[in-house]
């Protein structure tokens, strides 16, 4: 593997989707020494709250306490990700570019439009990254990682698999935390974020966790069957 190639890329529509979704699964793998990382899709340049600079502050230290090894941004505007050719091609390159081993894009199933398109744009150019003949901006080498998998940010939904992420919760609340401008704004504006969001995330990670006997776990919806190595250990 060389430098730049990741283990795990976790896309998101905007800075903090990732956080919401799976941030514990990547401090996860990352204090396993797995190389992770995020591409944002936008700036949140529409954010009700906060602006782009601070945003871009809050990713930053969000990248801390996920111990990231990469953050990504596309620039894409924000409201503006219904798939075109010259978007996917810029998501390729990143593809190409990284090769990570899994992708993780945001389940369609959810309130924000963005967060859908998101993961059609994504799931179009994990495709495309694979053709051989497809050619994006850069030239790369074709590659196509090996799974891609969907995560939840606003939802709640009967997972295909869940990670356990009760030793490393507390750097998932500090990702969550970096983004004050969106979950605790000073003086902002009322929005779903502004109302105990961050307690409703940790209440889906509750649940999931009771699902396996645990206390926190994020889940995830994959589009085809997982391979089970061991049927009476059930590892994956």
């Amino acid at each position: 593997m060389s430098e730049r190639q990741l283990d795990i890329l976790a896309f998101g529509a905007h800075p903090d989707d990732v956080e919401i979704g799976m941030g514990g699964t990547l401090a996860l793998h990352a204090q396993k020494g797995y190389k992770v990382g995020i591409c944002d899709l936008t700036k949140a340049d529409l954010s009700s709250n906060g602006n782009v600079e601070l945003r871009q502050k809050e990713a930053k230290r969000a990248s801390v306490a996920l111990n990231l090894r990469v953050r990504e941004n596309c620039g894409f505007p924000d409201r503006g990700l219904q798939f075109t050719e010259e978007k996917c091609a810029v998501i390729v390159d990143i593809i190409r570019e990284y090769q990570p081993k899994v992708i993780f894009v945001p389940y369609d199933k959810d309130r924000h439009p963005d967060h859908g398109d998101c993961g059609h744009l994504v799931d179009q150019a994990y495709f495309s990254a694979g053709i051989k003949k497809y050619t994006a901006n850069l030239n790369l080498p074709s590659f196509r990682p090996k799974e891609l998998y969907y995560y939840f940010i606003n939802g709640f939904h009967n997972p295909d698999f869940v990670v356990n992420i009760s030793d490393v919760y507390e750097k998932k609340l500090a990702a969550l935390g970096a983004y004050e401008s969106q979950f605790e704004p000073a003086n902002g504006v009322d929005t779903p974020l502004t109302n105990g969001y961050i307690e409703t995330v940790k209440s889906r990670d509750r649940l999931f966790g009771k699902e396996i006997n645990v206390t926190y776990a994020e889940g995830f919806i994959t589009k085809r069957p997982l391979t089970l190595g061991d049927i009476v250990g059930g590892h994956v």
